[in-house]
């Protein structure tokens, strides 16, 4: 699962940056900036935090998007709050196939740019935050699905985004130890060399096929993590700088 990251605009415009066209990154800084939260230290995706994605339609140009996939065809205000909460991640062996996902799956995939993000440990009945980034603080390119949608009743058009989830690697098996769940899952990391292979539309069941073998786990010794001060309760310092910081609980045993 993914539900809490860090993102900064800074991050958000690395692969615009890229190509070092001046003029486009003034433009985004201009126009798109100021209509984000950014930037998150820590934000939940219950909040519904608006940030910058790459889609496939503007691959290096990028859009103001919320976290949680609002599907074309929902039918009003009502449908569309049931559903928010329900689709902030979308499990990659099955986006094909699930009627909230599979057009976007096919049609609208996207990369989010996060510094990193957060995960919950369990250990003896307690819960322990921890964070987790690129072993060189590179920012992590999440792989993501997005839709527009028309509401109906206000005529607004409405731009979201699923976060794509995966098996876990070693490090996240030790981390997301949740025992109310099946197995312990991660965010779909993509590898620079995979990204824009992530952006092509999927054209065909081959080309469906191919997606679904590139989602896959992130190599282990390519992530480190530390825990950090509460993200719940009374005692969550709220979307600060030092909410990442690292903090020791003396009860916890990292094995």
């Amino acid at each position: 699962m993914c539900y809490d990251i860090k993102t900064s605009l800074e991050t958000q415009l690395r692969r615009a940056e890229k190509d070092q066209d001046l003029q486009a990154i003034a433009d985004i800084r201009e126009r798109l900036a100021p209509l984000t939260d950014l930037p998150l230290h820590h934000a939940s995706g219950f909040t519904h935090p608006e940030v910058l994605i790459y889609t496939n339609k503007s691959p290096n140009f990028p859009e103001v998007a919320t976290w949680g996939l609002v599907p074309h065809w929902t039918r009003d205000t009502k449908q569309q709050k049931q559903l928010w909460n329900a689709t902030l991640n979308a499990r990659g062996e099955t986006i094909f196939e699930k009627p909230a996902f599979r057009d976007a799956a096919q049609h609208h995939r996207c990369i989010i740019y996060v510094d990193g993000f957060y995960e919950h440990h369990h250990q003896a009945g307690k819960t322990y935050p921890f964070f987790i980034q690129h072993k060189e603080k590179q920012p992590l390119a999440l792989a993501g699905l997005w839709s527009e949608w028309r509401n109906p009743e206000t005529r607004g058009l409405l731009r979201s985004f699923t976060i794509v989830t995966t098996e876990a690697n070693a490090l996240m098996k030790h981390l997301h130890n949740n025992p109310k769940l099946k197995a312990p899952r991660m965010p779909f990391l993509l590898p620079h060399e995979l990204e824009d292979a992530w952006l092509e539309p999927s054209t065909s069941d081959a080309d469906k096929k191919s997606v679904q073998k590139l989602i896959a786990p992130l190599a282990d010794g390519e992530l480190t993590a530390h825990p950090v001060a509460r993200l719940r309760g009374k005692e969550y310092l709220g979307n600060v700088e030092g909410v990442s910081n690292a903090v020791v609980y003396p009860e916890l045993v990292i094995s």
